[in-house]
């Protein structure tokens, strides 16, 4: 048996690397409501401006708890991806 031995510094940047994994690869676990920085990352974007075209036209659902708050629901980008998803030959 081989014995690693880590400094606490290394051990716990691991663990964040798997807890991210983990995140990344359950999605039960992610939050539904993200912000638009995630849902640009999310979508493939990286204009505001096309964000916001979606939420003008209903393309994704968005919530805004206060003027300067907007959230964007995690289901209605999957969704939408799916919707625009080409299946292979």
């Amino acid at each position: 048996m081989e014995v690693i031995c880590l400094e606490e510094k290394a051990f716990y940047a691991i663990v964040d690397k798997v807890m991210a994994y983990v995140d990344e690869k359950n999605p039960q676990a992610q939050e539904k409501w993200i912000v638009d920085t995630e849902a640009m990352k999310l979508l493939g974007i990286k204009s505001t401006t096309t964000l916001q075209k979606y939420r003008d036209e209903g393309v994704i659902r968005f919530s805004q708890p206060s003027k300067k708050v907007i959230l964007y629901d995690r289901d209605s980008i999957n969704e939408y991806l799916e919707k625009h998803a080409n299946d292979t030959f």
